[in-house]
């Protein structure tokens, strides 16, 4: 079945999806092709090819963690202005052991990026 297309009953079938794309998330991540392709465990080819067919991860895993990053990009952008997101993400911080977000991400600890920028956001803060 194509997505969009009417079914046999005649409603329209829906795949959920992140607001942006795997190129949008990335670039405002200030991000290289090779970078988000560690963060996804895969290759920066795999990332370009993604990009070009405006496509998700193929694999589920893969598609949650992007979807969680793109969390971290739409939580990221409420919070700070663009440059400052960039610097959240790029600089090492106390609550990550001197680590930055990035590198957290990469670990597989999303979750510790999304409750930093959580107590960002209610003033909370780190």
């Amino acid at each position: 079945m194509v997505i969009g297309q009417p079914t046999t009953e005649g409603a329209h079938t829906a795949r959920p999806a992140p607001t942006a794309g795997l190129r949008q998330v990335r670039e405002s991540l200030g991000l290289s092709r090779e970078r988000m392709g560690r963060l996804l465990s895969v290759s920066a080819r795999s990332i370009e090819n993604w990009e070009r067919a405006d496509r998700l991860p193929p694999d589920e895993g893969k598609r949650r963690l992007f979807a969680a990053i793109a969390q971290i990009r739409e939580l990221g952008l409420t919070v700070y202005t663009p440059e400052g997101f960039i610097t959240f993400m790029n600089a090492p911080m106390t609550v990550f052991g001197y680590q930055t977000a990035l590198h957290e991400i990469e670990m597989g600890r999303v979750d510790r990026v999304l409750g930093a920028l959580a107590a960002d956001y209610e003033g909370g803060g780190y």
